[in-house]
């Protein structure tokens, strides 16, 4: 399948991008089949430099079948060559993921207490501990 994807280039802590079509079984930064453009992330969004794009290659290769990934998608939909694609719903994205697992938890203990048939247990499990507390401690041992 031919993906239209951000190929990245540029030096450490520098990062420039070309945006490519390519097969998508082929690395992120291996071969492709041409060079539709550049993005530079560094650079505010205002200024013209940002983006670069051969607009008709883009729209032939569009018309080719090429899907584009989701950041250039972003990337022609600001520069209205298609529509912008509809935006992801993450609410996790801005809490850290060590506290993403507690809060995880959380909401799943509290979806269990709501159950009835956790409460059923729980009303069974002191049950099983008084039937413990009645046999004497040398049969316990055994």
């Amino acid at each position: 399948m031919l993906k239209l994807r951000l190929s990245m280039g540029g030096t450490k802590k520098r990062p420039v991008y070309k945006i490519v079509v390519a097969d998508s079984r082929f690395a992120r930064d291996g071969r492709f089949i041409e060079k539709l453009g550049f993005f530079n992330p560094l650079l505010p969004k205002e200024k013209k430099e940002r983006v670069g794009l051969e607009e008709e290659r883009i729209k032939y290769w569009l018309s080719q079948g090429a899907q584009p990934t989701t950041r250039v998608a972003r990337i022609l939909g600001e520069n209205k060559m298609m529509e912008m694609p509809a935006k992801g719903n993450n609410p996790q994205k801005a809490i850290p993921k060590k506290d993403r697992k507690k809060e995880g938890e959380e909401a799943k203990s509290e979806a269990s207490a709501d159950a009835p048939k956790a409460e059923e247990k729980k009303a069974d499990a002191p049950k099983a501990e008084e039937k413990k507390a009645d046999v004497p401690k040398a049969e316990e041992k055994k």
